[in-house]
This record gives C-alpha cells, structure tokens and sequence, in this order.
C-alpha cells in the first residue's frame, strides 16, 4: 500500500528536479492542478493512472522508486550493460534461416536505423515486472 506521506514527499521531490512548478507538472501530466495538490497534500493517494502519466511523461523516474521509495532518485548516470544471450547453433540457424525472425527484424532495425534501446520492461508470469532504462 503506498504511503500518502512518503510519496508526496517523493513527488515534491520530482516536480522540484525537473523545475517545474505544481501547476506546469500538471499540464504536463495531463492532470488536473486540484490532483497534484492533493496527491501533495496527502488528502488522495494517487490513482494507477496518476502514476503511469508520470512515467510517460518523465520516462527517467523509476516506477520503484516512486511507489516504494525504494531505488534512487535523481537517476544517475550509470548506465545497464546487458549481456547478448549465447544462441546454441539451432536456435542461430533458425533465426538466419527465417529472415523474419522478430529478432532479425529488431537487430536489423537497430543497425540500419542508428536506434538504441532506451527502456526495457520484462513481464513475468506472476505479474511482477522488472523496468531498465538506458
């Protein structure tokens, strides 16, 4: 359950990072000024939706960090490496074999186009999921 207190004090915290005033980050957001100042007041906890407007909005605060409080915030500048998975030979001929691969494709997409991957978000079975920003 998300503590009213610690997550205005966690959301303060955001809208004084990013310089903006109560009002600007509700704009942004795409809320109401009433909610932000209730949120911050500690009158409403915030909605799911409060939450992932935030996100979208500023995509460099941590979904952990700001329902929890657990994590960091500021984000900071270390960046996550992440490991090419070693394909076994059967798996890589199925994959050159099948152009078409959602894989191919990806890759493909990433050295043709300049891209790289900015955010990553795994899903599990048990409906927890695990977010990593680049």
């Amino acid at each position: 359950m998300v503590n009213n207190n610690k997550f205005a004090q966690r959301l303060k915290k955001v809208i004084e990072y990013y310089g903006e005033s109560a009002s600007s980050f509700a704009e942004k957001i795409n809320v109401q000024r009433s909610s932000i100042s209730h949120v911050l007041s500690g009158r409403n906890k915030p909605s799911l939706d409060f939450i992932l407007k935030i996100l979208s909005s500023y995509p460099d605060v941590d979904l952990y960090w700001l329902v929890n409080g657990k994590g960091n915030f500021p984000p900071s500048q270390k960046k996550i490496e992440f490991e090419t998975p070693q394909v076994t030979s059967a798996k890589k001929n199925s994959a050159t074999e099948n152009p078409n691969s959602p894989i191919e494709e990806l890759k493909n997409e990433i050295q043709t186009k300049g891209k790289r991957i900015e955010q990553i978000v795994i899903f599990y079975s048990d409906g927890s999921f695990k977010n990593f920003q680049n």
